[in-house]
């Protein structure tokens, strides 16, 4: 078994694409069904993500079911200064029992994205 994708309910995909390029991502491929857009940005390791953007849906409620996204970074300081967020969830700092540094941000859409240093490589 292998883990496929994450699809993430966006109400813009392409202000999406550019906010996971920042980290990498390249716009693989897409589909329409319907009113739903889905375009498919992945990194160099095959990491996927469905960014869906469904016509008239701006809002989404986060719910408890979901919790963030985790994004390995070479430094997580240099990461939040870069890359255009839209709010800090979790000022950057250290997470001794994960033996990182790691910060928590917000996407376009409010989904929370942790940025993660491990500290021994």
């Amino acid at each position: 078994m292998e883990i496929l994708h994450t699809c993430l309910n966006v109400a813009d995909a392409d202000r999406s694409i550019e906010f996971y390029e920042q980290f990498g991502f390249e716009e693989t491929w897409g589909f329409e069904s319907g009113d739903t857009v889905n375009r498919y940005v992945a990194d160099d390791d095959g990491v996927e993500l469905q960014l869906s953007e469904t016509a008239g849906e701006t809002e989404f409620d986060q719910g408890t079911a979901w919790d963030h996204l985790a994004l390995r970074v070479d430094d997580v300081d240099a990461t939040v200064e870069r890359v255009d967020h839209h709010g800090v969830v979790k000022e950057p700092g250290p997470q001794p029992a994960a033996d990182a540094y790691t910060a928590f941000i917000e996407d376009p859409d409010g989904h929370h994205v942790e940025l993660i240093e491990p500290l021994d490589d």
